[in-house]
């Protein structure tokens, strides 16, 4: 009692203090639940905002040029102001490649799904709302529209795995494997996304995002040959997964040979 009196707290105090301080340093359930898919709900709206506008609006002359600096740009940006809240993905295929290797707790894979594909109706309703009809009509909305035979499906499912495997390598590698992540990570994703549609968009557009394929086609009713922008990068994710798990991840991220 002399000790707790001369000033030093007693061994209740300090495991009250204790408890206090693991409570305060542990997030907030909105913060660790709802706050994350809050903010795949707003960058993803606001990324396909920005790309179905890029597309629509897309000015004579500038080829794939236009679209490529405004998906790439806006998506690099994005990440970059709320990557910190929930990781920055606004892509399904690439939120399955993260929690494929670790990088995404399972229970809040579905949420971030649902957030990212009602973020891209969001963001393609609002390219609606402001683009000129007829501009708009003409680009299908934003919507994907290189396939316009059955022949073009290998051609354009390979494009499409090749290009979302690039895109979510970059991801998996830049932001969340320990040995290879960089603070220059959400550029170097957004810059991903830039060379893939100036490379690819004229083989399938180069969408690698089922969100981004997704929000336009509900908007503008488009579905033709929907199915080939889920397939190509889902399977690319899974592709990822099993080459960073297996072969080029960190001792902590690999499963084998640690």
């Amino acid at each position: 009692m002399a000790t707790a009196k001369c000033g030093h707290p007693s061994a209740k105090e300090a495991m009250v203090d204790i408890d206090i301080k693991s409570k305060s340093s542990q997030p907030h359930w909105y913060e660790r639940h709802i706050q994350p898919c809050v903010a795949e709900l707003l960058g993803s709206a606001l990324f396909i905002f920005i790309g179905c506008l890029s597309v629509v609006e897309d000015a004579e002359g500038t080829g794939r040029l236009q679209p490529a600096l405004a998906h790439g740009l806006a998506l690099g940006l994005t990440i970059a102001i709320l990557g910190d809240i929930s990781g920055g993905h606004f892509n399904p295929a690439v939120s399955l490649g993260v929690w494929l290797i670790g990088g995404l707790n399972i229970t809040m894979l579905i949420p971030y799904w649902v957030s990212q594909l009602c973020g891209g109706m969001i963001g393609a309703g609002l390219a609606k709302a402001v683009a000129a009809s007829e501009r708009y009509v003409n680009a299908s909305g934003g919507a994907f529209s290189s396939i316009v035979s059955d022949e073009q499906i290998p051609s354009v499912l390979v494009g499409e795995i090749v290009m979302t495997t690039f895109l979510v390598l970059a991801v998996c590698m830049g932001a969340i494997n320990g040995k290879t992540k960089t603070p220059l990570a959400p550029f170097c994703i957004g810059f991903t996304v830039t060379v893939d549609i100036l490379a690819g968009g004229g083989v399938s557009g180069a969408c690698m995002n089922p969100a981004r394929a997704f929000g336009p086609a509900v908007i503008a009713n488009y579905w033709d040959y929907h199915w080939v922008y889920w397939v190509g990068p889902m399977v690319a994710a899974l592709l990822v997964g099993v080459l960073v798990r297996l072969l080029i991840g960190d001792r902590t991220t690999r499963l084998l040979l640690k």
